[in-house]
């Protein structure tokens, strides 16, 4: 006979695997100013006070976030960061509503003396896509179905 009255009874349960959920991407900008308004070309609602803070959260859809920090906030936490060598150092791809938007805010960002890196063009894929080059040199790219709405 068990002595299960000192102890209780036994419980067997199951250990729920966790899920990471993608929340943000964070890009490490020489900038800031200068990459905040980039990002106000290609689209983005940036508040018109976030160049003065050292962290930028930028929602860029529900539960996503765009983060953009300086080298010196990283350093704040990781005094060994180095910044990385080569480019790019990363890509975004956002989404149009129309081919001809993304004629038009690859237009609107060159305009506003930021680097082209591909000029619109429709993909053999079926989607019109053009690709710009932020301040720091990731790849910013822009897309829109050809055939409807992305």
């Amino acid at each position: 006979m068990s002595d299960s009255f000192k102890t209780g009874p036994v419980v067997i349960g199951t250990v729920r695997a966790m899920t990471p959920t993608p929340s943000a991407v964070g890009l490490v900008v020489a900038d800031l100013p200068r990459t905040l308004a980039f990002y106000r070309a290609v689209g983005l609602e940036i508040p018109s006070d976030a160049e003065a803070s050292p962290h930028v959260e930028l929602e860029l859809a529900p539960g996503f976030r765009l983060l953009l920090d300086g080298p010196e906030t990283i350093r704040s936490f990781d005094p060994s960061w180095t910044p990385p060598t080569g480019s790019p150092r990363a890509s975004l791809a956002f989404a149009c509503d129309s081919p001809a938007d993304v004629d038009e805010r690859y237009a609107q960002v060159v305009h506003a003396g930021f680097e082209g890196h591909v000029e619109p063009w429709d993909a053999f894929w079926g989607q019109r896509y053009a690709c710009l080059l932020d301040p720091d040199g990731n790849g910013v790219d822009l897309f829109a179905t050809l055939d409807g709405p992305a």
